[in-house]
């Protein structure tokens, strides 16, 4: 399996929340042909391990499918679109950008995302980022008729930014959009495939899950199916290395994944987490612990679900997350698809126990 292939497609594919139709098929087509799959009807992806028995502890890998993206809102009189975000947005990073739109037939309309141009702005509006309200995307349609009938523009179409793959192998770094979490589902893939003919001492379920921007909706779904005993969150984590002082550096690029300790909305099961951290240290896999004021992942819902599930964070850095760009190391993806797997290997029901 070309792992980098694999980012690069889940990458570009087009996925805001509720509409990760085109992620899962591409998530499909690196499945190993001895991992057994299903679907919910919130387009959820479940991966059995092909030994699983049901008769031991289950392992869950999670990873979320969707990345934020926009939905149009009302087509304008002169051709351009009304936006909401989906997923959390930083206004100022919208403006001047291409994204995608996908009309009625299914196709795709690349538009850019308008602000009124600085030559007609009061003194008073240049001071201040505009609100969404004041941004359009433009498709290049000049009325309402002809981005409805010439472009199949409707209301309620989703769009995502529109920006390619790129890695640099001499500086290792992978360029592109949707790393929260397309990196995250790469991980759980390259998991099941790693270890898809290994013999396990425990069950192991990889649960995809839809709409994670919009309040970690899915994986309220997965883990009321999986039933997981215990459970392991891939995620691009937002990295800190360009903003914060040396010393409160906690997710940087090329040091390896980060381990969290805490967030807004869980915190790390602590013997899980040491036992996590220890087999980092004896396999010699690089990571980096963080203590987090705000953000959260799936395992926010997962570890509260059924009667208390143990869970770890394994966060892959990427800088600019919640942006068109984000920027990531692909060896800090490796170290923690690494880190996952050796774990596993040491999990048995008396260990799990033991948390």
């Amino acid at each position: 399996m070309d792992a980098l292939e694999m980012i690069r497609e889940l990458s570009e594919a087009f996925g805001p929340p509720g509409f990760e139709d085109d992620v899962v098929q591409c998530a499909r087509r690196y499945v190993p042909p001895t991992v057994m799959t299903e679907e919910d009807t919130l387009r959820n992806l479940y991966l059995y391990h092909g030994g699983n028995t049901a008769g031991r502890p289950k392992v869950m890998l999670d990873a979320h499918l969707d990345e934020v993206g926009f939905m149009v809102q009302a087509v304008k009189p002169n051709g351009t679109l009304r936006f909401i975000p989906l997923g959390i947005w930083v206004n100022s990073n919208i403006p001047a950008h291409r994204v995608r739109v996908r009309a009625k037939g299914g196709e795709e309309v690349v538009g850019i995302i308008s602000t009124k141009p600085p030559h007609f702005m009061s003194e008073g509006e240049k001071g201040r980022t505009p609100e969404i309200a004041d941004m359009a995307i433009d498709v290049g349609a000049c009325s309402a008729a002809e981005a409805r009938d010439a472009f199949g523009i409707r209301i309620a179409a989703p769009a995502v930014p529109d920006v390619p793959f790129f890695y640099d192998k001499k500086h290792d770094n992978m360029i592109g959009k949707a790393f929260d979490d397309r990196l995250g589902c790469a991980a759980v893939l390259a998991v099941m495939n790693d270890l898809a003919s290994e013999k396990l001492p425990v069950d192991l379920v990889g649960a995809l899950a839809a709409q994670e921007e919009m309040h970690m909706r899915g994986a309220q779904v997965t883990a009321r199916r999986v039933k997981p005993d215990i459970a392991i969150v891939f995620e691009g984590t937002p990295a800190d290395d360009t903003f914060t002082e040396p010393y409160l550096t906690q997710t940087a690029l090329h040091k390896g994944p980060m381990l969290r300790h805490i967030d807004r909305m869980m915190i790390t099961h602590p013997r899980f987490q040491r036992f996590a951290l220890d087999t980092a240290e004896e396999c010699g896999i690089p990571v980096q612990e963080a203590v987090r004021t705000g953000g959260a992942t799936n395992g926010a819902v997962i570890h509260l679900s059924g009667e208390g599930v143990p869970c770890i964070v394994i966060g892959i850095p990427v800088r600019y997350s919640h942006t068109h760009y984000g920027i990531a190391s692909y060896e800090d993806f490796r170290n923690g698809v690494h880190l996952a797997e050796e774990i596993i290997r040491r999990l048995d029901g008396d260990v799990i126990r033991s948390f």
